[in-house]
């Protein structure tokens, strides 16, 4: 899930764990053991334990995992899974520390692009190029190209994602809305509507920080042609389309579209979380992505919500440059590190195949193994897969595609803009600052 992201990934409600766990022990691998070499996909013939950081922590992906991690077991006796769920909003800490260890986990959930370059610095995550390469191409390559880095491959997505806008379909009708908004003029027409009728319009969970990101992140997409996005790796963000991104952020904070209190809200803990707001009907709408229908349905005893929300994309942006078909997301993964045998690929590569995807599916996640997209059965995560299928092109969040530094100032300066500091200009100035050390 996103980290959230997240990151942004993204699940929920993780139990706390020890910073440091147990690493594999050695065995026939078959794999390198470390320098971040290339290891062949193979099962030991000896014992081996592989430890599992991931932040599925909450149903029913907890116990999807689990038994994706039997079922391995059940058909590879001599490989043990250790699982040990994440808090995802502690994920980042106890994994940028862990690699700075002798014992790192043996698996991790790894978001790609500039954070997980900035990990692939430790020597401690594992090229799998090689090994990966028999059974990759059956997945997303819109997708799987964030977890490369130099032309290798250092992990492998397991899901995709597009962040949009989940709504409460009852309360549209009792503010008088028709239909989901397509344009920003539509979307703040709405807002005024929903709170003339008393009803909270946006909630958002200012309080993990990573939310905020998403309108600025949004605000960018839709005034930056696709080749200013994709140049965005060079932090210098000289574009004036950033600067408009602001300057939309601003507009829109004023229109009060948000609930009381909004800065100490937190994003999915709990039923006072923004997403619980919005699966308990105490507000309209939430941007986020498609994970949130797994999340809402842990923070709810609606048994029907599934029919009463529904989901659409980020409305297009009046004169903005930007292709409205481009969508803001990205996708989770895992990676393997050097202390980790060959059977980790192996297992990465049954966690790819079409069964444990179509099961991923079923759990209301689009996966990143496109012949599994079918046996999608949510109705709004299946509009979800629809809108990354016909993205021309897939923004991954800019606090995931930055540098992790990098993607933290970003994401700092956007909520302590929520919070009443600094102005649009310091957003983009974050960036140039973090990336030039500073100066």
């Amino acid at each position: 899930m996103r980290d959230t992201r997240s990151t942004r990934t993204f699940f929920v409600i993780a139990a706390t764990v020890a910073l440091a766990v147990a690493g594999c022990t050695s065995g026939n691998s078959g794999s390198s053991a470390s320098g971040g070499g290339n290891a062949n996909a193979t099962v030991p013939t000896t014992p081996v334990t592989l430890t599992w950081w991931h932040n599925g922590s909450a149903q029913p992906l907890l116990g999807l995992w689990q038994s994706v991690a039997d079922d391995y077991h059940k058909a590879h006796p001599n490989v043990t899974i250790k699982i040990d769920p994440l808090q995802n909003e502690q994920f980042l800490t106890k994994v940028t520390a862990a690699l700075q260890t002798n014992d790192p986990p043996s698996i991790y959930q790894q978001w790609g692009s500039g954070r997980m370059a900035t990990e692939v610095t430790s020597g401690k995550v594992m090229d799998i190029t090689q090994a990966a390469a028999p059974w990759i191409g059956e997945l997303n390559p819109k997708i799987t190209v964030g977890w490369q880095q130099n032309g290798k491959q250092y992990g492998v997505p397991y899901d995709q994602h597009a962040v949009g806008f989940w709504y409460r379909k009852d309360l549209f009708a009792q503010a008088g809305i028709t239909t989901p908004p397509t344009t920003l003029d539509e979307l703040n027409a709405d807002v005024v509507k929903l709170k003339a009728a008393n009803i909270p319009a946006i909630a958002i969970g200012s309080k993990d920080r990573w939310p905020d990101a998403f309108y600025w992140d949004y605000f960018a997409v839709r005034e930056c042609p696709t080749s200013v996005l994709k140049g965005s790796t060079d932090l210098k963000l000289n574009d004036p389309c950033w600067a408009r991104a602001g300057n939309d952020l601003q507009a829109f904070i004023a229109t009060n579209p948000f609930q009381n209190a909004f800065l100490g809200t937190p994003a999915q803990t709990g039923a006072g979380s923004s997403a619980g707001m919005l699966a308990n009907g105490k507000a309209a709408m939430e941007l986020q992505g498609d994970w949130e229908a797994v999340t809402m349905v842990s923070l709810t005893t609606d048994t029907n919500l599934t029919s009463k929300i529904g989901w659409f994309p980020f409305p297009a942006v009046p004169g903005g440059k930007g292709d409205p078909k481009v969508v803001l997301g990205g996708g989770d993964g895992f990676s393997c590190t050097t202390k980790a045998t060959g059977a980790c690929v192996d297992f990465l590569k049954y966690i790819s195949s079409t069964p444990v995807q179509e099961k991923l599916a079923a759990a209301a996640l689009v996966p990143v193994n496109e012949a599994a997209v079918g046996s999608i059965t949510d109705p709004n995560v299946k509009e979800n897969a629809q809108v990354l299928q016909n993205a021309p092109y897939v923004q991954i969040y800019f606090d995931t595609s930055f540098p992790f530094t990098v993607g933290q100032a970003l994401d700092d300066a956007v909520a302590n803009y929520f919070a009443g500091k600094g102005t649009p200009a310091t957003i983009v100035q974050s960036v140039t600052q973090s990336a030039s050390g500073g100066k």
